[in-house]
């Protein structure tokens, strides 16, 4: 890939809790298609994208690849970055090998040439992340003039991890979703894989929609949202 600088050591200690559930989360979405993220939002993802063959795309916070390996299949020139080294490691064992895969925080981005890419996907991630202002920046950089950001997401105004629910109003026999808090940022521990035995959590930030617009506005390019 023409758009890589010379490999820098990773730095000691950069991991991430989904390190501890790398099997669990690889086998949830080798269920035979049949999960949420290739159901819904593959084919939403992908027609978003419009990627044509030679499309050079960065698959940010990757995982194990799983969009990696379907941007490559329409004929993309693909990049995969991710701060587990374990599902780093998933990821080359079950990707064709043009796909490059690298252990990095998405926050450090150096690896890459500026101006590189034309497509960048963050799919289901930037909640997970603590520093949305620096990936943006380093999206800045290394997106092509006129490249766009797609940002998956879980809508951040009405799925706030523990402060929005599902209500019943039995005189007007309506349901409703029930918020309890939106304007104001928050950080809580929420269980990555229910119902398995050992449970292992990780942390999620909560942010209002505004707060990514302006980020985008500090470092501009196109940033398109699919909510979930």
């Amino acid at each position: 890939m023409t758009g890589q600088k010379p490999k820098k050591a990773v730095k000691k200690g950069m991991e991430t809790s989904w390190s501890g559930v790398a099997k669990w989360y690889d086998d949830l979405l080798q269920k035979e298609g049949d999960t949420y993220q290739a159901k819904v939002i593959l084919p939403d993802l992908v027609r978003a994208m419009k990627i044509h063959k030679g499309s050079r795309v960065l698959d940010l916070a990757c995982g194990q690849g799983f969009f990696s390996r379907a941007f490559f299949a329409v004929g993309a020139e693909v990049a995969g970055v991710d701060i587990s080294r374990e599902l780093i490691e998933r990821a080359k064992e079950e990707s064709p090998k043009e796909i490059r895969y690298f252990v990095r925080s998405a926050e450090d981005l150096a690896v890459f040439q500026d101006g590189y890419f034309e497509k960048i996907s963050i799919v289901l991630a930037i909640q997970n992340i603590e520093a949305p202002h620096k990936v943006f920046k380093e999206c800045a950089r290394i997106l092509a003039p006129g490249g766009t950001l797609y940002l998956v997401m879980n809508h951040p105004a009405f799925r706030i991890p523990k402060t929005s629910s599902w209500g019943y109003d039995e005189e007007t026999m309506t349901q409703y979703r029930r918020i309890d808090r939106y304007m104001s940022e928050s950080k809580v521990a929420i269980e990555m894989n229910p119902g398995a035995q050992k449970v292992v959590t990780t942390t999620s930030f909560h942010r209002p929609l505004q707060y990514y617009f302006t980020l985008n506005y500090e470092t501009p390019f196109l940033l398109i949202f699919i909510l979930q």
